[in-house]
């Protein structure tokens, strides 16, 4: 990519999109085509093969999804399949049909199996059952590696798929219904907090409430009152975090420095497997993440794990040799990513 290459970054205002955005200011490119959902729909055929046909992007970065926690997977399971399967389709395929010269396909590291051997290496996709809860999203998210795979080898494009583990950063979801777990914990245990501390007016403007009273009966459905907080599950479950900034940093690594051909072996005669986990090789278990979150919060009441409820997958852990090989490694700890990401947080 040259400084003034014409960029697309859809999703730009996303978790992983305005995090791949600000690497690219801070790198020194300025040519980017950006576009809210308002003013493009990614799952409208036409609007996008209009989109393309007059900007004629040289590169894109395909970050727009529907993204969700368990709750948002498990119930809205015809919207995760059938609006990211429409978003990869059109935007893949137009990119294809108008000479971009690389493309950037962001997946998720839930394409692999349930009880997928630790840690997770590029190769063990499809070779088991999905987590059922999050099933739709993955088989959309595997679809589209596919998709990239099929096009490089049929038309010759350049396009490459890269799988980050969880998110966490800047322009995270905190929706209390539909985030995931991190940004979840650190909501809850803020708001927590301000009941602890009676800072009534704080959480009626945070939750856009009439009266503290309406507020703690809201808060109540997600266990949080001024003495505990709920959590899903038994706290067992084994979890890798990546900061978002560190994930944009090797998003703009791989579109700079590599290509298709880079991410499988010569001479070998089935190619698959070609997409690029972005992790960093590490994990905790959500009761210590929880502890973490807790002590950076600042929250003194109790931990509650309702094991009523659903841990999903026990162990999820990326293999990253494959992306270190590739010449990149993460920079940010989870510990510094926490406090980082609550002090944006408050400020936001």
């Amino acid at each position: 990519m040259q400084k003034d290459s014409k960029i697309y970054i859809a999703g730009h205002r996303g978790l992983v999109g305005s995090a791949i955005l600000k690497n690219l200011l801070e790198k020194g490119y300025s040519n980017f085509i950006t576009r809210t959902h308002q003013e493009l729909d990614l799952t409208d055929k036409n609007a996008v093969t209009d989109f393309f046909k007059e900007q004629k992007p040289e590169y894109v970065f395909l970050a727009a999804a529907k993204v969700g926690g368990i709750i948002a997977n498990n119930t809205y399971r015809a919207d995760f399949i059938y609006d990211n399967l429409m978003i990869q389709n059109n935007v893949i395929h137009q990119s294809y049909i108008h000479g971009v010269k690389k493309l950037l396909f962001l997946g998720s590291t839930c394409i692999y199996p349930k009880n997928c051997p630790q840690p997770m290496k590029e190769e063990y996709l499809l070779t088991n059952t999905l987590e059922y809860t999050n099933e739709p999203y993955a088989i959309a998210k595997i679809a589209g590696i596919k998709m990239c795979e099929s096009y490089n080898l049929q038309y010759g494009t350049n396009f490459i798929s890269v799988m980050p583990t969880n998110l966490y950063g800047p322009n995270d979801n905190f929706d209390l219904e539909k985030s995931h777990v991190l940004p979840a914990l650190i909501r809850k245990m803020h708001l927590a907090k301000l009941l602890k501390e009676s800072k009534y007016d704080e959480i009626i403007r945070d939750l856009s409430m009439n009266s503290i009273d309406e507020a703690k009966k809201y808060l109540e459905k997600f266990g949080v009152s001024k003495n505990n907080v709920e959590i899903w599950g038994s706290g067992k479950p084994m979890r890798e975090f990546l900061w978002s900034e560190d994930m944009a940093d090797a998003c703009v690594f791989i579109m700079e420095n590599r290509d298709f051909k880079d991410t499988y072996t010569e001479n070998i005669k089935e190619i698959k497997n070609t997409h690029i986990n972005i992790g960093t090789g590490t994990d905790i278990s959500i009761k210590n993440l929880a502890i973490l979150v807790k002590d950076i919060v600042g929250f003194d009441g109790d931990l509650v794990f309702n094991e009523n409820k659903p841990d999903g997958t026990m162990k999820k852990l990326t293999d990253v040799s494959k992306l270190n090989n590739l010449g990149w490694k993460h920079s940010v700890n989870l510990e510094e990513g926490v406090k980082n990401i609550y002090t944006w947080f408050c400020n936001n």
